[in-house]
Protein backbone atom coordinates (compact mmCIF):
# COMPACT_ATOMS: atom_id res chain seq x y z
CA UNK A 1 0.00 0.00 0.00
CA UNK A 2 1.49 3.21 -0.87
CA UNK A 3 1.34 6.81 0.19
CA UNK A 4 -2.06 8.25 -0.76
CA UNK A 5 -3.84 11.75 0.25
CA UNK A 6 -7.01 10.61 2.02
CA UNK A 7 -9.63 12.67 4.25
CA UNK A 8 -8.51 13.15 8.12
CA UNK A 9 -10.37 11.29 10.73
CA UNK A 10 -11.20 12.59 13.66
CA UNK A 11 -8.42 12.00 16.79
CA UNK A 12 -10.89 9.89 18.53
CA UNK A 13 -10.77 7.53 15.49
CA UNK A 14 -7.30 7.82 15.14
CA UNK A 15 -6.75 6.65 18.29
CA UNK A 16 -9.20 3.86 17.93
CA UNK A 17 -7.80 2.87 15.00
CA UNK A 18 -4.29 2.87 16.38
CA UNK A 19 -2.55 5.84 14.35
CA UNK A 20 0.21 8.19 14.58
CA UNK A 21 1.45 10.54 12.67
CA UNK A 22 5.26 12.27 11.55
CA UNK A 23 6.76 14.88 9.17
CA UNK A 24 8.44 13.70 6.81
CA UNK A 25 9.82 14.85 2.98
CA UNK A 26 9.52 12.21 -0.29
CA UNK A 27 12.02 11.38 -2.85
CA UNK A 28 11.05 12.04 -6.13
CA UNK A 29 10.97 9.65 -8.60
CA UNK A 30 13.98 9.42 -9.63
CA UNK A 31 15.70 9.20 -6.28
CA UNK A 32 12.91 6.89 -5.23
CA UNK A 33 14.30 4.06 -8.22
CA UNK A 34 18.60 4.89 -7.20
CA UNK A 35 17.48 4.18 -3.86
CA UNK A 36 15.84 0.81 -4.00
CA UNK A 37 18.83 0.22 -6.67
CA UNK A 38 21.32 0.76 -3.38
CA UNK A 39 19.14 -1.46 -1.39
CA UNK A 40 18.95 -4.40 -3.78
CA UNK A 41 22.91 -3.75 -4.21
CA UNK A 42 23.33 -3.62 -0.38
CA UNK A 43 21.24 -6.68 -0.04
CA UNK A 44 23.10 -8.91 -2.48
CA UNK A 45 26.86 -7.40 -1.03
CA UNK A 46 25.96 -8.33 2.67
CA UNK A 47 23.95 -11.08 1.77
CA UNK A 48 20.62 -9.72 4.00
CA UNK A 49 17.46 -11.51 4.39
CA UNK A 50 16.01 -8.12 5.79
CA UNK A 51 12.58 -7.12 4.09
CA UNK A 52 13.23 -4.01 1.58
CA UNK A 53 10.89 -1.21 1.86
CA UNK A 54 7.89 -1.01 -0.55
CA UNK A 55 9.29 1.94 -2.98
CA UNK A 56 6.13 3.87 -2.36
CA UNK A 57 7.10 4.06 1.40
CA UNK A 58 10.61 5.61 0.67
CA UNK A 59 10.59 8.55 3.52
CA UNK A 60 12.82 10.79 5.46
CA UNK A 61 11.29 11.49 8.69
CA UNK A 62 11.79 15.71 9.87
CA UNK A 63 9.97 15.54 13.19
CA UNK A 64 7.37 13.61 15.54
CA UNK A 65 3.86 14.75 16.48
CA UNK A 66 4.67 17.35 19.87
CA UNK A 67 3.57 16.14 23.25
CA UNK A 68 0.27 18.10 23.39
CA UNK A 69 -0.18 20.71 26.54
CA UNK A 70 -3.81 22.64 26.02
CA UNK A 71 -4.92 21.93 22.56
CA UNK A 72 -8.70 23.50 21.39
CA UNK A 73 -9.16 20.91 18.84
CA UNK A 74 -8.11 17.32 17.82
CA UNK A 75 -3.83 16.06 17.22
CA UNK A 76 -4.49 16.32 13.38
CA UNK A 77 -5.87 19.32 13.23
CA UNK A 78 -3.32 21.07 14.95
CA UNK A 79 -0.78 18.99 13.47
CA UNK A 80 -2.46 20.60 10.17
CA UNK A 81 -2.61 24.18 11.33
CA UNK A 82 0.75 23.93 12.74
CA UNK A 83 2.57 22.71 9.65
CA UNK A 84 0.47 25.71 7.51
CA UNK A 85 1.99 28.61 9.67
CA UNK A 86 5.65 27.06 8.88
CA UNK A 87 8.42 28.98 6.67
CA UNK A 88 11.31 27.21 5.41
CA UNK A 89 12.89 27.37 1.89
CA UNK A 90 13.67 24.74 -0.39
CA UNK A 91 17.24 22.50 -0.76
CA UNK A 92 18.59 20.18 -2.19
CA UNK A 93 18.85 16.64 -0.29
CA UNK A 94 22.12 14.58 -0.69
CA UNK A 95 22.28 10.84 0.37
CA UNK A 96 25.83 9.99 0.14
CA UNK A 97 26.47 7.35 2.50
CA UNK A 98 24.91 4.01 3.72
CA UNK A 99 25.16 2.99 8.07
CA UNK A 100 24.15 0.21 10.04
CA UNK A 101 21.86 1.85 13.06
CA UNK A 102 21.15 0.27 16.62
CA UNK A 103 17.86 -0.54 17.73
CA UNK A 104 16.39 -1.53 21.01
CA UNK A 105 14.11 -4.46 19.10
CA UNK A 106 16.98 -6.15 17.07
CA UNK A 107 16.04 -4.75 13.72
CA UNK A 108 19.09 -2.67 12.86
CA UNK A 109 17.90 -0.99 10.49
CA UNK A 110 20.35 0.08 6.83
CA UNK A 111 19.68 3.70 6.14
CA UNK A 112 21.26 6.14 4.14
CA UNK A 113 22.16 9.05 5.24
CA UNK A 114 22.43 12.78 4.18
CA UNK A 115 25.81 14.72 3.97
CA UNK A 116 26.58 17.64 6.03
CA UNK A 117 24.87 20.05 3.81
CA UNK A 118 21.79 18.94 3.71
CA UNK A 119 21.38 17.64 6.96
CA UNK A 120 22.16 21.48 8.34
CA UNK A 121 19.38 22.10 5.55
CA UNK A 122 16.95 19.37 7.26
CA UNK A 123 17.50 20.55 10.66
CA UNK A 124 16.63 23.76 9.74
CA UNK A 125 13.27 22.83 8.78
CA UNK A 126 12.84 20.16 11.12
CA UNK A 127 13.66 22.97 14.10
CA UNK A 128 10.69 25.29 11.73
CA UNK A 129 8.25 22.52 12.03
CA UNK A 130 9.18 21.87 15.60
CA UNK A 131 8.71 26.06 16.22
CA UNK A 132 5.14 25.93 14.62
CA UNK A 133 4.05 22.79 16.86
CA UNK A 134 5.11 24.42 19.76
CA UNK A 135 3.01 28.05 18.62
CA UNK A 136 -0.12 25.49 18.52
CA UNK A 137 0.34 23.76 21.96
CA UNK A 138 2.26 21.04 21.22
CA UNK A 139 5.83 20.60 22.66
CA UNK A 140 8.51 18.35 20.54
CA UNK A 141 11.69 17.01 22.75
CA UNK A 142 16.00 16.93 21.82
CA UNK A 143 14.76 18.60 18.36
CA UNK A 144 18.73 19.19 17.68
CA UNK A 145 19.07 15.22 17.85
CA UNK A 146 18.92 14.24 14.50
CA UNK A 147 20.15 11.94 11.77
CA UNK A 148 18.29 12.42 8.71
CA UNK A 149 18.23 9.08 7.19
CA UNK A 150 16.04 6.99 4.57
CA UNK A 151 15.73 3.28 5.81
CA UNK A 152 16.81 0.79 3.12
CA UNK A 153 16.27 -2.19 4.66
CA UNK A 154 15.26 -4.01 8.49
CA UNK A 155 17.02 -7.22 9.29
CA UNK A 156 18.31 -8.94 12.41
CA UNK A 157 21.55 -10.11 10.67
CA UNK A 158 23.17 -6.87 9.56
CA UNK A 159 26.68 -6.36 10.37
CA UNK A 160 27.90 -2.64 11.42
CA UNK A 161 28.77 -0.63 8.43
CA UNK A 162 28.97 3.03 7.58
CA UNK A 163 30.81 3.64 3.95
CA UNK A 164 30.03 5.93 0.98
CA UNK A 165 28.00 5.63 -2.15
CA UNK A 166 27.63 7.38 -4.72
CA UNK A 167 25.14 10.53 -4.55
CA UNK A 168 21.63 10.16 -4.37
CA UNK A 169 20.21 13.60 -4.58
CA UNK A 170 16.57 15.67 -5.33
CA UNK A 171 15.08 18.93 -4.67
CA UNK A 172 13.01 19.31 -1.18
CA UNK A 173 9.86 21.67 -2.45
CA UNK A 174 7.52 20.40 -0.12
CA UNK A 175 7.37 18.43 3.56
CA UNK A 176 4.38 16.12 4.25
CA UNK A 177 2.52 14.99 7.50
CA UNK A 178 2.22 11.05 7.42
CA UNK A 179 -0.28 9.25 9.31
CA UNK A 180 0.75 5.56 9.62
CA UNK A 181 -0.82 2.95 10.90
CA UNK A 182 0.48 0.65 13.89
CA UNK A 183 1.05 -2.81 13.03
CA UNK A 184 0.89 -2.57 9.04
CA UNK A 185 2.85 -0.86 6.64
CA UNK A 186 0.57 1.59 5.63
CA UNK A 187 1.13 5.44 5.86
CA UNK A 188 -0.74 7.98 4.05
CA UNK A 189 -0.15 11.46 3.53
CA UNK A 190 -2.32 13.95 5.09
CA UNK A 191 -1.01 16.85 3.93
CA UNK A 192 1.13 18.27 1.99
CA UNK A 193 2.81 22.17 2.26
CA UNK A 194 5.24 23.44 -0.95
CA UNK A 195 8.73 25.70 0.65
CA UNK A 196 9.60 28.40 -0.41
CA UNK A 197 11.81 28.70 -3.52
CA UNK A 198 15.69 29.68 -2.35
CA UNK A 199 15.92 33.73 -2.56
Amino acid sequence: MGLHASSMPSISNALAGGTDFFFAVLPDERAKAAIVHAGERFRELLRLSGSPLETDLLHLVLSPPGRPQKLRQSLESTLVAAAGDVRAQSFELVLDSVMRLSARDGQHPLVLCADDASAASALKLRKAIADAQQRFGLIVPAVSLYLPHVVLLHGRSIDAIHQSIPPISWIVREFVLIRCFFGQSRYEVAGRWALDKPC
